[in-house]
This record gives structure tokens, C-alpha cells and sequence, in this order.
């Protein structure tokens, strides 16, 4: 997901033909849209002797056919297992095949069985600044923005932001149109779109780095391009409610010296007027919230704004930094004190979840089976929504994404309403 957001790459998976298929199918199911992963394809053989030919071959194969800008290698539990030495490998396949335009290939180290898919995510940013950024860029007024893992719509939306605060921004990732593109009549081996190599090339110089994440350590690229460049970081929550977008909406016209654009002041107006109006509806209820470290704390923050208790906050990641960035998003409310557990899967939500008597749960649609037996509604959000259409659409950000959001919470409630009357009601 992160290689496909740069732009004329192939993701390049150096392991076994089952983890890119795998990949592809599970990546698909949430885009709806076709999606290339090479594999260098080992099997037995190479288990033992090594997957260095094969990686090769697969280099030559893939610059043949697709003609790629970049490559992005990522290895595999089998090639980490095994101990294939790849910054070595692609160094001999250099010296053996390459020439003044053969792609450039970006490599990073992500075994599945060390850390999440998170991790890995953020693992593949890094290594693409740390491995294309310039060193001796001159310095400019542009402004680097790591988004972490948002949807294509998110991204499309922070693109409008950037350009209406008159910024130049470099998004990094960008699939919002390689993995949402137009309907066309011939298919492209590689979709257009995604963040050009040399505007990544220049993030070392860049006036100031924003890097959304509640959760992140020392790994993260903005940490990077902060300590190898010293380019300003600004690490911020996801902006998802009002106050993360009020603090994101104000940093932003603090870099650029201009204020907040009178639509988005519109927007966040329209918002608190929703509040009020549908407040009666949500206030009180109580919700369980899964997925991703940072979405879940950006999530608990709109939450709360609104009236709805978070008693439960879940993550599969192991950070070690989830419970406090969930303490600090709640800290102005003191009747909101959730159980908030890392490194956990949906045996233990549920475990957890049925003590808790919840009105409602928010996450990826991995919950849907645990909502159909305890008869629990569920809103959607983040990756993967596997069994709906148009999860990389659906918008989380800013003002308008807090709109949606709170839209479709306010209208699941009052449909259980009006579901469980006994008369039912056409008018509220």
C-alpha cells in the first residue's frame, strides 16, 4: 500500500508466489480495483539454497514488461528466515544489469511475524525517504505531510486542504487515484498518480515536516528527515473530529501565514449545528472501538465530542504508546474512562465487549461477525471493509469527515429505534 502510493511503482514482494496473491486478493476486496504485486515466487529449492537468482530474474522480468519508475522490494518471512542478504543482492544486480535507466528500487525489511501490518506501513515510508531523499537539496517553503494510513478519500481531501492554504505539499503516500482511478477502456500496467520521485527526493529540504500519528516512535520517516535533515517535525492525532482539526487547521495557517479558508470555518460551523441537532439521539450511548492504533485515538477524541462513551478501545498493535495517546485524547473528559487494550484480536474484544453492555461498535468490517451474533450495530471505518462498497472512500478527516461520521452514527441509532418500536415511525 505504501509503494503504490509513489508514483511508477511496481511493489515487489521477495518471497514465495502465495504472500503476493494473498496481497493482491486481500487488497482488492477493499479497493475494488486491480492491483499488481510481483513476487520473486521461491519454493522449495530456494528454502535452501537461497532466493538470490530468482530475485534477479524477477527484477529483469519486471523492468521489461511494466518499464517502472521504482521498484518497491519488500521481503518476506521465508527470505528473512532464510537470512537472503538483500541490500547485497540488489547491489550484484546492479553491477550484473544495470544501466542509466533501469528503476530505481527501494528495499525494506518487513517479515510479517515481527510487528503489524502497521509497522510494516510505516516501515516502507521510511525506507522511501531514507533511500531517495537528497541530502544536499537546496531548502524550500514546501511542506512534507506523512499521512499514515488514511483512505484515498482522505488523501484527496488533505490535497484540497494544501492547496487552499496556498501550501505546497508534498503527501507522501499518495494512492488516491492509483488505488481509486476512473473507469477506462484499457488497462494501464501502471495506474497514474501517486507522489513523484522528485518531489520525494526533495523532502529534505522542506520548510517543515506534519506527520499524523498518536502513536509513533523514533521509526517513522518525519522522525527521520528531522534528525538526518533537520527539517521540522510537527507530529499531530489524526484530525478527526473538531478539536484534532482545529489543531491541524491551525498549525497549517501558522506555516503558511494565512487564515483558515471561510469554507472551512463554514464546514466546522455546519458541523457543531449537527451536533446540536442529533445530540439527543447519541448522547450517553456507549461504543467499542477497534483497528488501527492511530484511527482508534483520533476516533475516541470525535467520539467523546459528541456524546459517546468509548469503554472500550482495541488495537491489534503492540506500540506500547496506545493507552497513554488514548489518556491524552480524553484527558478534558472526565467521565469517559475506557478499558483500552493493545495486541489484542476479536476473541478478546468479545470477551471483553459482552461484560460491557455496548450500544454500538466502530471499526473495519472484521467485526461484522461479533455484531451479527450480539445483535450490535456497527459503523464501518478504516481497512479493510471487506464486505461493503466503497471503504476507500469513505472519509474520515477534517470537518467534512466529521460530518459523515457523525451522519451515519446519529442515523444507525435512530434506525435501531425505530426498527425495535412496536408501532414504527415515519417522522421524528
Amino acid at each position: 500500500l505504501a509503494f503504490k502510493g509513489i508514483e511508477g511503482c511496481i511493489p515487489f514482494l521477495h518471497g514465495s508466489q502465495g504472500c503476493a496473491t494473498y496481497m493482491r486478493r486481500y487488497i482488492i476486496s477493499h479497493f475494488n480495483e486491480p492491483i499488481d504485486i510481483a513476487s520473486s515466487s521461491l519454493g522449495e529449492k530456494h528454502a535452501i539454497y537461497g532466493g538470490g537468482p530468482n530475485l534477479k530474474l524477477g527484477l529483469r522480468n519486471v523492468t521489461d514488461k511494466y518499464k517502472p519508475g521504482i521498484i518497491g522490494l519488500a521481503t518476506t518471512c521465508l527470505t528473512e528466515t532464510i537470512g537472503d542478504n538483500v541490500p547485497m543482492l540488489l547491489k550484484e544486480y546492479m553491477d550484473e544489469f544495470g544501466s542509466e535507466h533501469s528503476p530505481v528500487i527501494v528495499s525494506v525489511s518487513t517479515p510479517s511475524y515481527s510487528g503489524t501490518h502497521m509497522e510494516g506501513f510505516h516501515a516502507a515510508v521510511r525506507a522511501a525517504v531514507e533511500q531517495l531523499a537528497d541530502e544536499g537539496v537546496e531548502k524550500h517553503a514546501g511542506v512534507n505531510l506523512l499521512c499514515g494510513f488514511v483512505s484515498a478519500a482522505d488523501i484527496r481531501y488533505l490535497k484540497e486542504v494544501g492547496e487552499s492554504f496556498d501550501l505546497q505539499m508534498t503527501i507522501l503516500p499518495d494512492y488516491s487515484e492509483t488505488l481509486d482511478g476512473t473507469a477506462l477502456e484499457d488497462y494501464p500496467l501502471i495506474p497514474e498518480g501517486g507522489t513523484p520521485v522528485e518531489q520525494i527526493k526533495k523532502m529534505s529540504g522542506a520548510a517543515a515536516t506534519i506527520e499524523f500519528g498518536s502513536t509513533l516512535g523514533e521509526e517513522s520517516a518525519g522522525f527521520y528527515l528531522n534528525s538526518a535533515h533537520h527539517v521540522d517535525l510537527h507530529r499531530l492525532p489524526m484530525p478527526i473530529g473538531i478539536a484534532g482539526t482545529d489543531r491541524f487547521f491551525n498549525l497549517l495557517g501558522m506555516i503558511s501565514s494565512r487564515p483558515v479558508p471561510h469554507k472551512y470555518e463554514k464546514a466546522r460551523g455546519r458541523l457543531i449545528d449537527a451536533m446540536v441537532d442529533g445530540h439527543k439521539y447519541v448522547s450517553g450511548k456507549k461504543a467499542v472501538v477497534y483497528g488501527e492504533e492511530d484511527l482508534v485515538v483520533g476516533l475516541c477524541s470525535f467520539l467523546s465530542e459528541i456524546g459517546i462513551k468509548p469503554v472500550l478501545c482495541a488495537s491489534g498493535g503492540k506500540s506500547g504508546r496506545f493507552e497513554e495517546a488514548i489518556n491524552t485524547a480524553l484527558a478534558d473528559y472526565e467521565d469517559v474512562n475506557p478499558q483500552v487494550r493493545e495486541g489484542v484480536d476479536f476473541y478478546d474484544i468479545e470477551e471483553l465487549a459482552v461484560q460491557l453492555d455496548v450500544d454500538l461498535l466502530i471499526g473495519h468490517s472484521k467485526g461484522y461477525t461479533f455484531s451479527r451474533k450480539h445483535n450490535i450495530p456497527m459503523i464501518r471505518v478504516g481497512f479493510p471493509v471487506h464486505d461493503r462498497i466503497g471503504g476507500q472512500r469513505i472519509l474520515h478527516l477534517g470537518y467534512h469527515g466529521a460530518q459523515q461520521l457523525f451522519d451515519v452514527i446519529t442515523n444507525t441509532f435512530i434506525e435501531r429505534k425505530q426498527n425495535d418500536s412496536d408501532v414504527g415511525y415515519s417522522y421524528m
